[in-house]
């Protein structure tokens, strides 16, 4: 399988997953996940001071800034699998 099959094969994975990741968990998978699929952040930063999940999200986001699609499916995959153990 390619590196997209088995990208694709984390994301169901991930949605099956016995127990619910924690928070931090569940942002690394979201921004991996938007990394992989969209490439670098291309929104602006939240405005609401106390949209805290928005301002959590964009900033994992950003944090992978350059990082490129390939990279980050790997990283989800891996820890899909870790997850999964």
């Amino acid at each position: 399988m390619d590196i997209n099959e088995l990208f694709d094969l984390a994301v169901i994975d991930s949605k099956k997953l016995s127990e619910k990741p924690s928070n931090e968990i569940l942002l690394q998978l979201y921004a991996y996940f938007k990394q992989a699929t969209e490439g670098d952040i291309n929104i602006e930063a939240p405005t609401n001071p106390f949209d805290f999940v928005a301002k959590a999200k964009f900033t994992a986001w950003e944090e992978l800034k350059g990082k490129s699609s390939i990279d980050a499916k790997q990283a989800y995959i891996d820890l899909v699998k870790s997850l999964q153990s």
